[in-house]
């Protein structure tokens, strides 16, 4: 899935945001302690929103980026390689497959900002939790 500015989205999934503290008036100490957690905020799945900005690209995986090395280091050296070094190669290529199949029909993957209908904003979102509408 693509996500641009502008799209519309769901929430695929809840997530859960953090505490919720409560400091009336006197409650914040001069270190600024907030007073005691009254809560947890939440977003619930199916809420929808409007995407306003496509940060960037999540980071590859580590077994992503280690089939991208193997890979290389196999086709240009692999013909001078032993042969025992070869098939060692080759089997540690063949174990990162299907990651790195999972992340090519994948493709790349964003963090979004999101602007919910009902007035909150989730910065730096992951797309894996959105549906496009």
């Amino acid at each position: 899935m693509t996500l641009e500015e502008g799209r519309r989205v769901r929430l695929a999934e809840d997530i859960g945001i953090g505490e919720a503290f409560a400091a009336g008036p006197g409650e914040a100490g001069e270190s600024g302690e907030t007073g005691a957690v009254v809560g947890f905020l939440s977003l619930g799945a199916g809420i929808e929103g409007t995407v306003e900005r496509v940060d960037g690209e999540l980071p590859e995986s580590h077994e992503v980026l280690e089939y991208q090395r193997l890979r290389s280091l196999f086709e240009d050296y692999g013909h001078t390689m032993p042969a025992a070094s070869r098939e060692r190669l080759e089997a540690q290529i063949a174990v990162l497959e299907p990651e790195w199949a999972a992340h090519r029909e994948r493709g790349r993957r964003v963090t979004v900002r999101v602007r919910w209908d009902n007035g909150f904003v989730l910065d730096g979102a992951h797309q894996d939790v959105l549906t496009p509408l």
